[in-house]
């Protein structure tokens, strides 16, 4: 997932010896609290025609107002946070039966729309932040209502996998559409997998594997703010119930996908859903969660790679994507390397870019290796999801035959692709 495409990738990587920082997970306290917004610049979109559109089809146009409804019955901070929780599961749960197709779901828009969740949880965060209640709440307590609303409407805080050896436990990501400004129809094939695949359980020749998924935002400062590494660690740290496979999922090139075997530690300057820049710089790690040290400059893959690019998944092509833009050691200047980076260089692009796609897939695998999970984990790039030939323009309709069709074949060569992973996994 890039700003504009993927133009600069990269994979290979290098992890040196290093200490293990092995902290309990922790999110740093700001200094001072931060003053809530009555609006963000994502939630600004929220009333154009097509988001009300997506909303009204798809009959989740009713989620703030029921999000109203149960914080106006609350009297304390406690009972907002429990109706702000389950309004945000709710949703989750919601979103991922619509996608699977159980249950009735209102409207006429295609089930298997990753949107009505992302515009649903943009309704309600605003509805949130605006929200006048009958006692004192202070910006920290708002923050933390808008976070809890957050975590449980993107399935962060309610994957569950069951114990034991008899089944194989498989952790998958998504993401939000992104880059709207361009056209605000846009879905991401990522997030509608991610929904598609929730509690499901794929069979494969090494036995049952169960997947559980989450989505996450487009956004650079909660990656700052380590809501990736909150995810995934309590299912990263050793117990019965810890993942066998794991792999974070992006938007990619078109007509492809990409198995990336190597990550960067660099964040460009890409604009995000917020229209702020990430860099460039250095991926942050946040204090007080397990990480590597020092921090190295790329990450590897452990997906099965040749397996994921030779296996007969689907109608697009899967390619074992190995090129980098790296600065080689003694060097100041960029270069792209299509085997990898060079020993002691500096990461400038990962397989997935410098956008949040590489960045999710290097904070996954660093935690990997802080938490010593020997198990395969890594990124995959899915094609472009794209309306038909006759619906290009961002005025256009919010769905056609062809944008429908190619999402399913995405999200089918997707289940595909983790079958074929965890069939290489042992008994």
């Amino acid at each position: 997932m890039n700003p504009t495409t993927l133009a600069s990738r990269l994979p290979g990587a290098v992890l040196v010896a290093s200490a293990l920082a092995l902290a309990p997970l922790a999110v740093p306290a700001t200094a001072a609290p931060v003053p809530v917004p009555s609006s963000t610049q994502e939630e600004s979109r929220l009333d154009g025609r097509a988001p009300q559109e997506i909303l009204r089809r798809s009959g989740f146009d009713a989620a703030a107002g029921e999000l109203a409804g149960a914080l106006a019955h609350a009297r304390t901070p406690g009972q907002a946070e429990r109706a702000t929780a389950d309004a945000g599961h709710r949703l989750w749960r919601k979103a991922v039966a619509r996608v699977q197709g159980r249950g009735f779901a209102a409207g006429d828009l295609a089930r298997d729309d990753d949107r009505p969740l992302y515009w649903a949880r943009l309704s309600m965060t605003r509805e949130l932040r605006r929200w006048k209640p009958a006692f004192t709440l202070s910006d920290a307590r708002r923050t933390a209502l808008l976070d809890v609303l957050e975590r449980g409407s993107r399935g962060q805080d309610s994957i569950d996998f069951p114990a034991g050896s008899k089944v194989k436990r498989v952790l998958v990501t998504g993401f939000d559409p992104f880059q709207l400004d361009g056209d605000i129809r846009r879905s991401n094939p990522s997030g509608a997998a991610a929904l598609a695949l929730d509690g499901t359980v794929i069979d494969t020749p090494s036995g049952p594997a169960r997947v559980e998924a989450a989505v996450f935002p487009v956004r650079w400062e909660d990656f700052a703010r380590s809501t990736v590494e909150r995810t995934l660690l309590p299912h990263f740290r050793p117990g019965p119930r810890r993942v066998d496979l794991f792999t974070t999922i992006s938007q990619g090139r078109p007509d492809r996908f990409d198995v990336e075997r190597t990550n960067g530690a660099w964040r460009g300057g890409g604009t995000d859903n917020e229209r702020l820049r990430g860099g460039p710089g250095l991926v942050p790690i946040p204090a007080g969660i397990p990480t590597v040290r020092p921090q190295p400059q790329w990450t590897r893959t452990s997906l099965p790679y040749a397996a994921l690019a030779s296996a007969a998944t689907g109608p697009f092509p899967v390619h074992d994507n190995t090129e980098v833009t790296e600065v080689p050691a003694g060097s100041d200047t960029p270069v792209v390397r299509p085997d990898g980076p060079t020993p002691g260089s500096a990461a400038r692009a990962g397989g997935g870019g410098d956008y949040l796609s590489n960045e999710i897939a290097y904070r996954a695998t660093l935690l990997r290796d802080a938490t010593r999970l020997a198990v395969p984990g890594g990124h995959l790039h899915t094609p472009v999801l794209r309306f038909g030939a006759d619906n290009g323009s961002p005025d256009g309709r919010v769905t056609d035959p062809e944008f429908e069709r190619n999402r399913q074949e995405i999200t089918a060569q997707v289940r595909a692709l983790l079958g074929v992973a965890a069939g290489t996994l042992r008994r």
